[in-house]
């Protein structure tokens, strides 16, 4: 999976974690939109501050958990479309 933080957004405390317990390969943010599923995170203040794009179904369930294992929530659980480009966006409670 690509990884990209977005410049200007601060990271927050667990993004060690995030990077930490995933496999993570860093790469320009538009090459990491540019993966068919797109994962955002967002910071203390609420601004998506990292994206992670996985090549497949199976990266992404794969990150999700594991961002779910973390104790962050998945504002479009229970929606179909995306926001913001990103078909599934975390953050912490």
């Amino acid at each position: 999976m690509k990884t990209a933080l977005i410049e200007g957004k601060k990271p927050p405390h667990f993004d060690k974690h995030i990077i930490g317990n995933l496999l993570l390969d860093v790469a320009p943010p538009a090459e990491v939109r540019d993966e068919p599923m797109v994962i955002g995170v967002r910071n203390d203040a609420g601004d998506i501050y990292r994206v992670i794009g996985a090549a497949t179904l199976n990266s992404f369930m794969n990150a999700v958990e594991e961002l779910f294992d973390l104790g962050l929530s998945d504002e479009l659980q229970d929606k179909e479309e995306q926001k913001d480009g990103c078909d599934a966006i975390f953050s912490e409670p």
